[in-house]
């Protein structure tokens, strides 16, 4: 399996208000509400207003594929979340690392581990990869307050 790692982000909140919100998949729901609509291009729209959340789990439309779920498999308070892909073409999981830095900061990582075979890996695996930087940046934007 290829691990493809998000660089650590400083987040500005400890790390236990880290870990209660993304370890609650719903949390999510007001994020996607509240997405700039300029910032998702115009054909992706019906697709984003059509991911689905749940505390254990984010389903996202895929096309031929059908839905793709992404469930949560591991929580291991404040420091881990782990979501696994159901229906996914390729075995497939996410990965949140959180570790404290003082009370009221922590850094935070994604990676996401793929089992890519290796004729695809020099095909997608940039991709990946700034999917993964995606992700990292992503977790700085978020209200944990």
């Amino acid at each position: 399996m290829a691990t493809y790692s998000s660089q650590a982000v400083a987040i500005q909140a400890s790390a236990e208000n880290v870990f209660s919100k993304l370890s609650d998949l719903s949390n999510l729901r007001t994020l996607l509400d509240n997405a700039p609509v300029d910032k998702i291009p115009e054909d992706k729209r019906d697709l984003f207003n059509n991911i689905n959340v749940s505390e254990d789990s984010i389903t996202v439309p895929a096309g031929p594929v059908g839905d793709l779920i992404f469930r949560v498999v591991e929580r291991k308070a404040p420091s881990f979340v782990k979501l696994d892909a159901e229906n996914s073409p390729l075995p497939l999981n996410l990965a949140l690392s959180i570790n404290p830095q003082s009370a009221e900061s922590c850094t935070a990582k994604v990676d996401i581990n793929i089992d890519l075979p290796i004729m695809l890996k020099g095909m997608v695996g940039g991709q990946i990869q700034r999917l993964a930087d995606q992700f990292g940046q992503v977790l700085k934007s978020i209200p944990f307050a």
